[in-house]
């Protein structure tokens, strides 16, 4: 078997350009699974926009920590975070990639991982609910549980 010194450096350079996390991760992103209970929840990461309802998979950045947050009304609204880890994969560029691999997964931040890997928020029933009538300036506020120490300023009673 005769191998060509110049095929035998095109495969030491592709093999020692590509990072090892790049490869086992598959890119900068990370597929996060989300739901709720109950479903249909609303999701947002990062207080932007609404990624759509429970349950749904968000693909996220790896170098960063995010905020998930989930709603839906008549709930009381659930923030979780996903933190950000060095994965183990990187010491496989240390040993086999050299600096180059490494810095690849530096660069491309797919030398993190993000966990948990699923998220799941167990809302629970609002216990405050407020009506609000915009003609005459009205709120109405009912709680379940009063405090005790809230004064008494007036009483709704039944139409005659």
């Amino acid at each position: 078997m005769h191998f060509s010194l110049k095929r035998v450096a095109a495969v030491l350079i592709a093999v020692s350009t590509v990072g090892c996390a790049t490869i086992m991760h598959g890119g900068r992103t990370q597929r996060i699974g989300i739901s709720s209970i109950p479903t249909g929840a609303t999701v947002s990461v990062d207080g932007n926009k609404s990624l759509g309802n429970t349950p749904l998979f968000a693909d996220l950045k790896r170098g960063e920590e995010h905020i998930v947050t989930i709603e839906m009304p008549g709930y009381e609204k659930s923030q979780l975070t996903l933190i950000k880890s060095m994965s183990g994969w990187v010491w496989g560029n240390i040993i086999f990639g050299g600096l180059i691999g490494l810095a690849i997964d530096v660069v491309s931040g797919s030398m993190y991982n993000l966990s948990p890997e699923q998220l799941n928020a167990e809302l629970k029933k609002s216990s405050t609910t407020v009506s609000h009538n915009e003609s005459n300036g009205i709120i109405v506020v009912a709680v379940l549980r009063p405090d005790p120490a809230w004064q008494k300023i007036g009483s709704l009673a039944p139409a005659k």
